[in-house]
C-alpha cells in the first residue's frame, strides 16, 4: 500500500490526462459504434458479438452483456487486478504526472503495491540483461543469434538479453535498486539458495515476455552451454503477474497489425516470433513453455474481433509434436468465430529455419493460408486406419464424425461432412452428412437445450427486460413510461445542458421504476445535472461517486455509455421527454386524488372534500397544458 492518501486533484489530472479509449485499446480491438462511442469484445466475459461499449467524451465504459463499467481508472484495476492506489500510480508514470499524498505521506518505494514493484523489477532486470549481452561472456549468446541470422539491431527490437553465470550478479544489483529479497523471490527472478536468494538464470540468452500492455512479465530463457544441466528453454514460474497461459510473446509488438489486418500467426519459439517479424510477417505470436489454449483463444478475439473475415494460422513442426500440437489446437478451434489454418513448412523446417535457408519471401509464402485446419486434423485421424477395408473405412467415421458434429455452424457442418465422406471414400455422401447431425443432436440433447437464442433484430421478438439496479419488479423496456424514464436518464447523464433546470425539479418519485428513482436520487446527491453543464467528464465522475452502492453506480455508467434513441438529440427531442415523464407522473396523481374523491363521497367532511377537489382541478389543468403547451408548461 502506499504511504499516504493519493491527492484527489492528482487523481483527477490523471483520469483527465489518460484517454479511455487509448487504455482500452491495449487489451482489444475497438471499433465504431456510432454517437461518438466505439465497441468491442467484452475483456471480461465470453462473447460472440460486441457488446462492450467505450465512450471517450464521458471517459466512460460498459459493457451491456456483462453489466461491467467505469472510468479508466476502474478498467486498469479490474483487467490488471490492481488495487485503486497502484492503478493511479501506473496511470500517472504513463502520462507524466508526479503524484501527491497526503496525510504527509510520502511514499517510498517498498510501500508501493505488489504488482507495480514486481513489474519494476522486470523492467530493471530486462534493462541489465540487455546491457550484459554487450560483455565479452556473452559472446555465446551473440554467436547463437548470429547463426540464426539475428543481427544487434533485432537483438535490441525484441529486447534480447544475457543472464550472467555467476550465482547473484542479478540479485545483488537489483538489491542495489531497492528490492527486497522477498520481492525479488516473489518475482521468480531469484530463487532461494543455501545462503539466500540466488539468480534464476544463469548463463543463458533472455527473451523478456511482455503482456498485453508492453510491461515486461517474465522471461524466456535459452540454454547455450553444455555443462548446464537445465532444460533446454527455462521459462518465469507462475507468479502473481505471470501466468503461461494467459501470455502470448511478441503479443505487444503485433496487437495492433493483428487488428488491423484481422490475422494473427501462431508460431512455436520466440526466435520463430523474430524471423517471422523481420520477414515482414508482423502478426506472429507464440505460447511460452505451454500448448495453445482457451486463454491464448480469448486475447486473440478481442483483437481480431471476430469477423467473417478474420483468420488464424497456426504454424507447427511437420514431426510428431508438431502434429499433436495441431489436433491440441483443433480441440478449441470452435472457440474462435475466425478461420483457422495450418501452415507445415518443407522438410518440416519451423520459420526461423527457414527464413536462414530460404529468405524472407519463404516465411511470407508459408503462412499464406492454404490448408484448414479441420481439415488437418480430420486428415490425421483418417491416416491412421486401413480404408481399403470397410471396418477401417467404419472406424475412422466413427472417430471423426463426432469432432465434425462439434462445429457449430450447421452449413459449415454439412460441408465438412461431404468432404470427410470423400477424405474415408464412403461414396454415400447422404449416410456421412445424417451421421454427423445425428450425433451433433444428440450432444446438444444431453448437454441441455439452455437459454433460448437472443432475438435477431427485426424478428419481431420483444427485446429481453433489462436487469433491475436495485430491489423492485424488474425493468420491462416495452413499457412506454419506463422507456422515457431510461431515456430522459441518459439525457440528464449524457446532455445536461438539454434537460437544465426543468429536471432539476423532478422528484425521484416522478421516475416509476425503482432503479431509475434510484439513479434520479443519486443525480440529484451528486448537485443535480446543472452541475454538468460546463464539465460533462467531471459532472459525470461525481454522480458514480454518489451512488450509494455498486448497483446504482453500474446503472448510471450504463445510462451515460449507452446511446440515445432520438435521431436528432436536441431540446426538442429533450422537451418531448422532459414532458411525457411529467406527464405521466400528474396522470397517476390524478388517479390517486379521484379514488380520495370516490372515498370521501357526499357526506364526507366539506372542509377537505373542497381541497381535493381543488387539488383535482389544478392538476387536470396542468395535464391539460401540458398536453397542448409542450415544454412550454414546464
Amino acid at each position: 500500500m502506499a504511504g499516504g492518501r493519493i491527492n484527489d486533484d492528482d487523481v483527477k489530472a490523471v483520469r483527465d490526462a489518460v484517454p479511455i479509449d487509448a487504455v482500452v485499446s491495449e487489451y482489444l480491438q475497438l471499433r465504431n459504434a456510432g454517437g461518438g462511442n466505439l465497441k468491442g469484445l467484452c475483456p471480461f466475459h465470453d462473447e460472440k458479438s460486441p457488446s462492450f461499449q467505450v465512450s471517450p467524451s464521458k471517459g466512460l465504459f460498459h459493457c451491456f452483456g456483462c453489466q461491467e463499467g467505469g472510468d479508466t481508472i476502474a478498467f486498469v484495476m479490474k483487467i490488471d487486478h490492481l488495487s485503486f492506489s497502484e492503478t493511479v500510480e501506473r496511470l500517472a508514470a504513463k502520462a507524466g504526472i508526479i503524484l501527491r499524498y497526503e496525510e504527509g505521506g510520502y511514499n517510498p518505494g517498498h510501500q508501493r503495491g505488489e504488482r507495480i514493484r514486481l513489474i519494476e523489477a522486470h523492467r530493471a532486470a530486462a534493462q541489465f540483461y540487455v546491457e550484459q549481452l554487450d560483455g565479452a561472456e556473452a559472446e555465446i549468446g551473440r554467436k547463437f543469434l548470429a547463426e540464426r541470422g539475428f543481427d544487434q539491431a533485432a537483438a535490441q527490437h525484441f529486447g534480447v538479453g544475457y543472464s550472467p553465470a555467476g550465482w547473484d550478479h542479478l540479485t545483488r544489483h537489483l538489491r542495489g535498486k531497492g528490492f527486497s529479497d522477498k520481492e525479488l523471490v516473489l518475482s521468480g527472478l531469484s530463487q532461494e539458495g543455501r545462503r539466500g536468494p540466488i539468480d534464476r538464470f544463469r548463463g543463458r540468452l533472455m527473451w523478456p515476455i511482455r503482456d498485453v500492455g508492453g510491461d515486461v512479465v517474465g522471461f524466456g530463457a535459452r540454454k547455450l552451454r553444455d555443462d548446464d544441466n537445465g532444460p533446454k528453454y527455462l521459462n518465469t514460474p507462475e507468479t502473481p503477474i505471470y501466468k503461461k497461459s494467459q501470455v502470448l510473446y511478441g503479443i505487444d509488438l503485433a496487437k495492433k497489425d493483428i487488428a488491423k489486418s484481422s490475422r494473427a500467426v501462431v508460431v512455436e519459439g520466440y526466435t520463430d516470433v523474430m524471423a517471422c517479424h523481420l520477414a515482414g510477417v508482423t502478426t506472429a505470436i507464440a505460447t511460452c513453455g505451454t500448448a495453445f489454449g482457451g486463454d491464448h483463444i480469448k486475447i486473440l478475439r478481442r483483437l481480431l474481433m471476430d469477423n467473417g473475415s478474420a483468420r488464424v494460422i497456426f504454424t507447427f513442426d511437420g514431426d510428431a509434436a508438431g502434429q499433436k500440437a495441431a489436433l491440441r489446437a483443433f480441440e478449441d478451434d470452435q472457440k474462435f468465430a475466425a478461420e483457422t489454418y495450418i501452415a507445415i513448412a518443407p522438410d518440416g523446417m519451423d520459420p526461423c529455419e527457414l527464413r536462414l535457408a530460404k529468405g524472407d519471401e519463404s516465411v511470407q509464402e508459408l503462412v499464406e493460408p492454404r490448408t484448414p485446419l479441420f481439415e488437418f486434423a480430420l486428415r490425421q485421424i483418417v491416416n491412421r486406419y486401413d480404408l481399403e477395408t470397410p471396418a477401417g473405412r467404419a472406424a475412422a467415421l466413427d472417430e471423426a464424425a463426432p469432432i465434425v458434429a462439434r462445429i457449430k455452424n450447421v452449413a459449415s457442418q454439412h460441408e465438412v461432412a461431404v468432404q470427410l465422406a470423400g477424405m474415408v471414400g464412403i461414396l454415400d455422401t447422404q449416410f456421412v452428412v445424417k451421421r454427423v447431425a445425428q450425433l451433433a443432436r444428440w450432444a446438444r440433447d444431453r448437454g441441455g437445450r439452455g437459454p433460448a437464442p437472443a432475438a435477431r433484430p427485426g424478428s419481431g421478438a420483444p427485446p429481453p427486460p433489462a436487469p433491475a439496479a436495485q430491489s423492485g419488479p424488474a425493468l420491462n423496456l416495452r413499457s412506454p413510461a419506463h422507456r422515457t424514464e431510461r431515456e430522459l436518464l441518459k439525457l440528464a447523464l449524457q446532455y445536461p445542458a438539454l434537460v437544465s433546470p426543468a429536471f432539476d425539479a423532478y422528484g425521484a418519485d416522478e421516475f416509476t421504476a425503482p432503479p431509475y428513482a434510484a439513479v434520479r436520487q443519486t443525480i440529484a446527491d451528486a448537485g443535480g445535472a446543472e452541475q454538468g453543464i460546463d464539465r460533462t467528464a467531471e459532472y459525470l465522475a461525481r454522480v458514480r461517486d454518489a451512488a450509494p452502492n455498486d448497483t446504482v453506480r453500474a446503472l448510471v455508467t450504463e445510462l451515460a455509455v449507452e446511446v440515445i434513441h432520438g435521431r436528432t438529440v436536441d431540446e426538442t427531442y429533450a422537451g418531448d421527454q422532459l414532458v411525457q415523464v411529467r406527464l405521466r407522473a400528474v396522470d397517476r396523481r390524478i388517479r390517486d386524488v379521484q379514488g380520495s374523491l370516490a372515498r370521501l363521497g357526499a357526506g364526507g367532511d366539506p372542509q377537505k372534500l373542497a381541497a381535493v377537489q381543488n387539488e383535482l382541478w389544478v392538476l387536470q389543468q396542468y395535464a391539460q397544458s401540458l398536453r397542448n403547451n409542450g415544454a412550454a408548461a414546464l
